[in-house]
């Protein structure tokens, strides 16, 4: 039984009916063919003097909408799909199911949606990431109870984030990483909050400057060659002619004096840039670098793929095989993935005169090796990296003491120790390990939010995985579509 009456939009009633037209309206799809609804309809006039609508037309709940060609079933489909595809590859998972769409259709769909309130939030986390790198951040604002994203916004200037917060007071712990912007905008905005810095990131920037300790430790990272090399090398004829310096060393090198050259005379670090025709960061590293073995020290050390068989290789050199071929169908037995023009390469630098190859000695570990067995738990270790890292640090006093520091931090880390904080930064900053003490001395710029970093039990991973989510929908959408498009996705998409 049809109504008699419509209501318009004024909310004023009306009988008049001013005439009847049909209405198609797209609806789901049922087998995998597109569905067309007809529907007679009755358009009325308004009685209401004032309304600006002199005529309206009957709406029937749950099937239409004013001005829509769709029903409100098919239309949150479309949007759920454009949410989760975007434009292109939701219009073709929509045709797959028997839909036509376009993708600006479902772009607009999107857009259409309001944002959900933010409500009341006492926990916030606080992340950049990047729209290009190096040139163009935004900013991501997490609620760590329930991990939904809040908010998204341009740029990652402090001030953003305290007016931001000025309109949250409830707001009682921030969780960031040691940005000073977002400090700064924590403290302006949110008084009341504390911060906290972030565990994953106080790790990272101490595996930083392990790094770094370990580098200026790399030539005492050799074992002492056993007795029968050194027995060997003593006895056979080494390579006629040594192998030629790698390019990209020689080139770091050179790269190296200019720098210094320019930086003695005065000349700032952009001029040197400008001049070289370098980046800044680039300047920056050959500058503070104290001898060109810094900077040529990772290349140095990479690793190649016949790195593993070079012993096998050499002792069969010096057997007398001096085919290639053959040699490489023999490490290819003991599980060589390579090809035969990278064994060939090899052999070719001591090929020259046909001298015997020099016995391989113990081969450096990497310094990257190295600072990763320092930082894993010494359980989680193999028992040769176990092995060798006890080897080391019998040998070398400094790294000795240097695992020491790294595991106390880390079993207050772990153990939620922060009271145990300023003795250790104390400790750090009077050893002789320059990197580490200058990882300290950081800490105490910002020694309240660290504090409670390895105190209080929140961290910004929800944040990390949200910004992870973050960086797929932008690449997804191939990098075309502006902030308001993004910032819907990344706010709506679940």
């Amino acid at each position: 039984m049809r109504a008699t009456t419509a209501v318009c939009q004024c909310g004023e009633s009306s009988a008049r009916v001013h005439g009847r037209y049909i209405r198609r309206l797209r609806d789901v799809a049922a087998g995998g063919l597109g569905v067309v609804i007809e529907l007679r309809v009755r358009r009325f006039r308004c009685e209401n003097a004032g309304c600006p609508a002199v005529t309206f037309t009957e709406q029937i709940a749950g099937l239409t909408t004013p001005h829509s060609r769709y029903t409100p079933l098919l239309r949150g489909v479309l949007t759920q799909i454009g949410l989760a595809l975007a434009g292109r590859a939701g219009a073709r998972v929509a045709a797959a199911v028997g839909i036509t769409v376009g993708r600006d259709t479902l772009l607009r769909m999107v857009r259409a949606v309001p944002e959900p309130d933010v409500g009341e939030v006492e926990v916030l986390g606080v992340d950049d990431f990047a729209f290009r790198k190096g040139r163009h951040y935004g900013t991501l604002l997490i609620d760590m109870a329930t991990h939904r994203p809040l908010h998204l916004y341009d740029g990652r200037e402090g001030e953003d984030l305290a007016d931001w917060l000025r309109g949250h007071p409830e707001v009682k712990v921030i969780c960031r990483d040691r940005s000073s912007g977002y400090a700064e905008g924590a403290r302006v905005g949110a008084p009341q909050a504390q911060q906290v810095a972030d565990r994953y990131h106080l790790w990272a920037n101490l595996g930083q400057a392990v790094e770094k300790s370990v580098n200026t430790h790399r030539s005492r990272l050799a074992e002492p060659a056993p007795d029968d090399v050194a027995e060997q090398l003593e006895a056979e004829p080494v390579v006629v002619q040594s192998p030629n310096e790698l390019k990209i060393v020689t080139r770091l090198r050179e790269q190296h004096a200019a720098a210094h050259e320019l930086w003695e005379q005065g000349v700032s670090k952009a001029a040197i840039g400008r001049k070289l025709g370098l980046h800044q960061a680039t300047i920056r590293k050959l500058v503070n670098a104290r001898s060109a073995d810094d900077v040529v020290a990772k290349s140095l050390q990479r690793a190649h793929v016949v790195d593993p068989y070079v012993g096998y290789l050499h002792r069969r050199w010096n057997e007398g095989v001096r085919n290639a071929t053959q040699l490489y169908r023999e490490i290819q037995q003991l599980g060589y993935p390579g090809g035969e023009l990278a064994v060939q390469r090899h052999l070719r630098s001591y090929r020259i005169g046909r001298g015997h190859a020099p016995a391989p000695g113990p081969k450096p570990l990497s310094v990257r090796e190295v600072t990763s067995w320092i930082m894993t738990h010494p359980e989680h270790l193999r028992d040769e990296a176990t092995h060798k890292l006890r080897r080391l640090r019998e040998r070398d006093a400094e790294l000795d003491r240097l695992t020491g520091h790294v595991r106390k931090f880390a079993a207050m880390m772990t153990g939620r120790h922060g009271d145990r904080l300023e003795d250790w930064i104390a400790d750090a900053e009077q050893d002789t390990l320059a990197p580490l003490a200058s990882f300290a001395r950081n800490l105490r710029r910002d020694l309240d939010a660290v504090r409670n970093g390895l105190t209080l039990p929140y961290s910004s991973g929800a944040v990390e995985g949200n910004v992870n989510r973050l960086k797929m929908l932008k690449r997804q959408m191939f990098g075309r579509a502006g902030l308001d498009l993004l910032r819907k996705r990344v706010l709506l998409a679940r």
